[in-house]
């Protein structure tokens, strides 16, 4: 894609592309990218809602970060209807599938809290039902602002359209507990532009979601990172040399694939206080190869920029494929180039012989990663499956320069705080 000269400073980069040569490296069960099995015998956090996107509250630089001693965690949040009879099956019994695959329809967000990282005790919701300006109150990322207990949440406002917004509320702690107040006015921030990023007019299927504010820890400024797709009407993209790459011969039809067109985004704010922004040209695309990288987010170590993201079996192209997971890539600077993680991008994906069983993983600066239960089969032949709707195991991974390890497994939506603030 063409980049246009930024408002805000200097020509923006051109986009890092994760190619279908890269996409071919992924291999699937490699003990190294493989989050261990997760039993069906799992825990459920709540048997009255479903929870799936995990957001713990952190800081601007990616932190970790408990309150008074109190760690807090957000989530995608969705009643459970086991008495509600559009899911009872003809003999009466509840549909706990089909209720599970209709709860992003009425996605809300709530907040855990707890003393130990885990074993979380629900505190609601977080805005009182009429504050956010959409149905659907979709992922985003809680940013504790000062020691005053100050919380800037950056989410997703969906349909109609889907909008990245934000809204300011407050951490207040006792020594029961924790309860959030104010989150009473949202503040529309940037939607997508049709010239970069993909709007729905251009795709039914467009995705524009999932806000990571951060700050560059080189530059100082104050940057968002999110989930889009390439700009341009659905079927319209090219699938060139460039994002074909370096593939060997037999592998050079693409397909259909010039409908996958998953980017993660950027955007660059024009104030201290983030709430204006600019849009910039992708970091990243991966034109031919798939069609979403969910909940883009950043891990800064050795001076590196460790950029993760998720994404599915589904989404990918024709002639290539991957396990749901996290996939990854570095860089020296922010604005690239990135090249993928271990050679493919794939990070940590789920067994195959359990494809779904965990998702929306988030890679933590201490090699920590927290995903939650989608799916585990409860028989043999994988016919017969548990629905999760609750905190996947925690992994723990080691990053070191382009490779990535798998080397502990811990509890239960194990999120121990980095960090500690006191409140005043």
């Amino acid at each position: 894609m063409k980049s246009t000269p930024s408002k805000f400073g200097k020509t923006p980069h051109q986009p890092s592309l994760w190619t279908r040569a890269d996409a071919l490296k992924v291999h699937a069960d490699d003990p190294t990218t493989t989050q261990p099995l997760v039993s069906a015998n799992f825990p459920v956090l709540s048997d009255e809602f479903f929870i799936w996107d995990t957001m713990p509250l952190r800081d601007i630089d990616g932190n970790i970060t408990s309150v008074d001693g109190w760690s807090v965690i957000f989530t995608l949040t969705a009643d459970r209807h086991p008495n509600d009879p559009q899911y009872l099956d003809q003999n009466g019994n509840y549909d706990v599938i089909r209720d599970w695959n209709d709860r992003h329809g009425r996605a809300k967000m709530y907040y855990w809290f707890s003393r130990t990282g885990k074993d979380w005790k629900l505190g609601g919701r977080v805005m009182a039902e009429g504050v956010s300006p959409t149905v659907r109150e979709w992922a985003g990322t809680p940013i504790l602002l000062n020691e005053q207990g100050e919380v800037d949440l950056y989410y997703t406002a969906v349909t109609p359209g889907a909008t990245i917004v934000k809204v300011r509320g407050r951490v207040v702690t006792t020594e029961h507990g924790v309860s959030l107040v104010g989150f009473e006015k949202v503040k529309p921030l940037f939607e997508a532009d049709g010239k970069m990023y993909q709007t729905e007019a251009q795709n039914a299927f467009w995705g524009f979601r999932d806000p990571w504010p951060f700050r560059d820890p080189k530059d100082g400024k104050l940057y968002m990172l999110f989930e889009g797709n390439v700009a341009g009407e659905r079927g319209s993209h090219k699938v060139g040399k460039a994002e074909v790459g370096d593939v060997p011969p037999g592998y050079e039809d693409v397909g259909n694939s010039r409908f996958q067109t998953a980017c993660v985004g950027i955007a660059v704010a024009r104030d201290e206080d983030g709430d204006d922004w600019e849009m910039l040209p992708p970091l990243l695309t991966a034109v031919g190869v798939n069609d979403q990288t969910e909940r883009p987010h950043f891990v800064f170590q050795d001076g590196k920029y460790y950029l993760f993201t998720i994404s599915h079996t589904f989404t990918y192209a024709d002639g290539v494929t991957g396990p749901d997971g996290v996939y990854g890539f570095v860089a020296d600077s922010l604005f690239g180039p990135y090249v993928p993680l271990n050679g493919s991008g794939l990070v940590l994906g789920n067994p195959s012989s359990q494809p779904f069983q965990t998702y929306s993983h988030c890679v933590m600066p201490n090699g920590l990663v927290t995903s939650f239960i989608d799916s585990v089969p409860t028989d043999d032949t994988g016919t017969q499956i548990r629905i999760g709707g609750t905190e996947a195991p925690t992994v723990g991974i080691k990053i070191k320069g382009q490779q990535t390890f798998v080397v502990a497994e811990y509890d239960y939506g194990y999120i121990p705080p980095m960090l500690d603030v006191t409140l005043k």
